[in-house]
């Protein structure tokens, strides 16, 4: 029990920020462009209280990080904030700068990636003492964290971050009917996680990108 307690303390930071920061990134790229809905919905805040869906941010993301410490298995987490409302009719230029909105989630996860990457270099590198270890492995499940969500939002399944910009980029045609697997793409997800698919695909990605993270902090 104390070990769970101990994982779940660990997780808990840098899993919070990853998803409320990730929903805050499309809010204030929204505006840039143009659509102001999500200002006028408070989501364009730092505040992890305006983004939490206790289910999707609490709840589910404790339950794997759980079950998969008391298994002795390491943790393909999975999780979500609530939605920042986006209105992209009132983008300037709609199509194209869906894009940059849809992007903008995994990129705010890239940027904390290697936050926690040089936070995680620092603790190494430090002087043995009480707090290096734990902000060792804090800052390693931060890469870890953020890695997953940003490779798990760039896979092109709509509404998924990849399947907004895969809209923004397709044909006007091909566009709008790949858009309309939107009401399925849940669904889809939740089998591609629980048959285990999810993780065949984003294991290989993750592990790559965390090499790619190590080399640049020169570990």
């Amino acid at each position: 029990m104390q070990e769970l307690i101990s994982t779940l303390t660990i997780w808990a930071l840098p899993v919070l920020f990853a998803i409320t920061l990730h929903e805050a990134a499309h809010g204030y790229a929204a505006r840039h462009f143009g659509d102001s809905t999500a200002e006028m919905a408070g989501r364009i805040s730092l505040n992890p209280l305006r983004h939490i869906d206790p289910m999707g941010t609490v709840v589910v993301p404790a339950l794997i990080v759980a079950v998969s410490t008391l298994s002795g298995g390491s943790p393909m987490l999975f999780g979500w904030a609530k939605p920042v409302p986006v209105d992209f009719g009132r983008l300037r230029h709609p199509k194209a700068d869906m894009l940059w909105v849809a992007a903008a989630g995994p990129f705010a996860n890239l940027v904390m990636a290697l936050c926690w990457a040089m936070l995680f270099r620092f603790a190494i590198m430090s002087p043995e003492n009480v707090y290096a270890l734990p902000m060792a492995k804090m800052a390693d499940a931060g890469m870890q964290i953020n890695a997953v969500l940003m490779l798990l939002n760039l896979l092109p399944i709509p509404p998924l971050d990849g399947g907004r910009i895969a809209v923004s980029l397709l044909p006007a045609g091909p566009a709008y009917t790949f858009s309309r697997l939107e009401p399925y793409g849940f669904p889809i997800l939740l089998v591609l996680l629980f048959t285990g698919i999810l993780g065949d695909i984003l294991g290989p990605l993750v592990a790559i990108f965390r090499f790619a993270l190590a080399t640049v902090i020169g570990l």
